[in-house]
């Protein structure tokens, strides 16, 4: 069993590492570059009224109103942020920092800068092009504005097949896999019986559809996001005198052709890019295509309106969650000792950061890395179990009941596989298909970026 892994393992490490990783690199890059110049820049030009009009809007009761057959703004948002602020913003930093080195943290920045326009039209898109299933249920997603948009139904139907997939490696098993990573190394607790208890919560959830999905993480996800960046704000607090150190190191390596950890785990800039982007992407979804389809079921009427929150979404996500997460890091005696030394630390995944957390606060800060591992992590399983229910509706003729079914059985099992899995093999496989869902995404963003420029026109014209 164990070769096999192995072949497994060096055969979708090839594929990524050679082929698509590198093009979804340049890809992401690339639209975001084009998306920017085409409208001007517009989450840097409207950044303020974009955070007046999502997060300043938090207690407008019509953020909250939804009709019988769709969620509402809000609850569209959290799913979404359910899908982002996981453990993409916790283990994937460790991994990203371990793997691509510090430097990794300044392309994540950057990924995510150029990331925000590029959530931001794919939502918009969403909206635009999406329909009405036969309950009269808002449905969207690249699926159907490359359908409709486009007129390519070849390539909307690779687009739902890929994130199909990619749902139970990126959304499911990396997520579960995570969660009994961390209470194995924290509590002791075996990771079959984290894996029993998971599926059977996941179960009960995703049964009652996206009403009880986003009903769930708008509950959950606030107070997780809350309570994390506490945690990580106290974390840093108390290794305050080595956070200028922290961030030299990130812009240092950010540019350095020097190998590091003895060239076992070495980067160069191209590693750092490679790994930064990459784990940036895990953490926003920028570009990935997911996130719209949990937008496309709000009720709200405007795509721009709904579209701002994807800039506010990457924003809170990898500018603020995820550099905090990779500060606690860097500023603890954990990775600095390995750094200094050439040797790789010898854990990575939630597990590094659950240590550098026990070690700014012991015995809470690992308590707390825990905690909000779990929480994340599961309201991730949540959300992305509706984006595979939506991309097997668009798959199967009139949203088969029977296929969904099915595909809820098969993500519940998975939850279970992947919580006693190798942990490199879970997330090469995740690295893969979020490739191969981004590279059709990206292509229908930069072939509709106009009806994105018209529409945004319209909107923001009408409010100065």
């Amino acid at each position: 069993m164990g070769e096999v892994i192995n072949v497994i393992n060096n055969a979708l490490g090839f594929m990524y590492d050679n082929i698509l990783s590198i093009l979804m690199m340049v890809l992401l890059i690339s639209a975001g570059l084009f998306l920017s110049v085409k409208t001007g820049f517009l989450q840097f030009r409207k950044f303020g009224f974009i955070l007046k009009n999502t997060i300043g809007q938090l207690f407008n009761k019509n953020l909250h109103n939804k009709d019988e057959n769709s969620v509402s703004p809000f609850q569209a948002v959290t799913t979404a942020l359910a899908g982002t602020i996981g453990t993409g913003s916790i283990a994937g930093v460790s991994t990203a920092l371990v793997l691509g080195g510090p430097g990794a943290v300044f392309w994540m920045w950057i990924s995510a800068l150029l990331g925000m326009v590029t959530k931001y039209s794919e939502i918009v898109l969403a909206l635009n092009f999406r329909e009405k299933s036969e309950s009269g249920a808002n449905i969207g997603g690249p699926m159907y504005y490359i359908k409709n948009g486009l007129g390519n139904k070849w390539l909307a139907a690779s687009f739902a097949l890929f994130a199909m997939i990619a749902c139970i490696g990126t959304g499911n098993a990396t997520q579960a896999n995570s969660i009994s990573g961390v209470l194995d190394s924290n509590f002791k607790i075996a990771p079959w019986i984290t894996g029993v208890v998971l599926t059977i919560i996941v179960g009960v959830v995703i049964i009652g559809g996206v009403k009880r999905i986003a009903s769930v993480n708008e509950k959950l996800v606030p107070v997780m996001a809350v309570f994390y960046i506490v945690a990580s704000v106290l974390a840093i607090i108390f290794n305050a005198e080595r956070i200028p150190n922290a961030f030299a190191l990130i812009f240092k390596e950010a540019f350095n052709f020097k190998s590091a950890f003895g060239g076992v785990s070495g980067y160069t800039i191209f590693t750092a890019m490679r790994y930064g982007v990459g784990r940036g992407v895990f953490s926003n979804e920028a570009g990935l295509g997911s996130a719209p389809i949990a937008h496309s079921a709000s009720s709200t009427e405007n795509p721009v309106k709904q579209g701002m929150w994807g800039v506010f979404e990457v924003f809170i996500t990898t500018i603020v969650i995820c550099t905090m997460s990779a500060i606690v890091i860097l500023t603890s005696g954990i990775y600095s000792d390995a750094y200094a030394s050439g040797v790789a630390p010898a854990v990575s995944g939630a597990a590094l950061s659950s240590a550098a957390f026990n070690e700014a606060i012991p015995y809470v800060g690992g308590f707390g890395i825990a905690f909000s591992t779990v929480f994340f992590a599961l309201s991730t399983i949540l959300g992305w179990a509706y984006y595979g229910e939506a991309s097997v509706g668009f798959l199967f003729k009139n949203h088969s009941k029977t296929a969904i079914n099915i595909y809820r059985i098969v993500y519940v099992i998975f939850v279970f596989v992947g919580s006693i899995a190798e942990i490199n093999t879970v997330w090469l496989v995740a690295d893969c298909f979020n490739a191969l869902m981004a590279l059709p995404n990206l292509i229908a963003l930069i072939a509709l970026s106009g009806i994105v420029v018209k529409l945004s026109r319209e909107y923001f014209s009408k409010k100065a």
